[in-house]
């Protein structure tokens, strides 16, 4: 599985601590794509594959983590996930774009083209 569960904890050691500070600022070196899902989400299990091939495609370029709606309440609630999957798109060095819905492989490649690693 080349996509990282995060945490809340792992979230704000590798992404952003928003208990220390108010202004985005990702920790990343790379861009990252995080997935908001639930286990029990049919869209969520549609996407969960197309996000691994990404990872495997993009290694090393990009990191996508998943964060699990149900255990990690305090991270959803931060981020006002109110429908799954919702997807967070991390570029370096400039604001992160929330976009909800199950997105299609060519939708989730031309975003990573075109925002992440331009």
């Amino acid at each position: 599985m080349a996509t990282i569960k995060l945490t809340t904890q792992k979230f704000k050691d590798e992404v952003f601590d928003y208990t220390k500070s108010k202004e985005w600022d990702y920790k990343g070196e790379i861009p990252a794509i995080i997935d908001f899902y639930a286990d029990w989400c049919g869209p969520c299990k549609m996407v969960a594959p197309i996000l691994e091939e990404l990872s495997e495609e993009y290694k090393g370029k990009i990191n996508i983590y998943k964060v699990d709606t149900e255990a990690e309440q305090e991270l959803s609630a931060v981020f006002q996930i109110r429908s799954i999957p919702s997807m967070l798109f991390i570029p370096v060095g400039k604001q992160p774009m929330m976009q909800a819905g199950a997105l299609p492989k060519a939708t989730l490649k031309e975003v990573i083209e075109k925002e992440l690693l331009a």
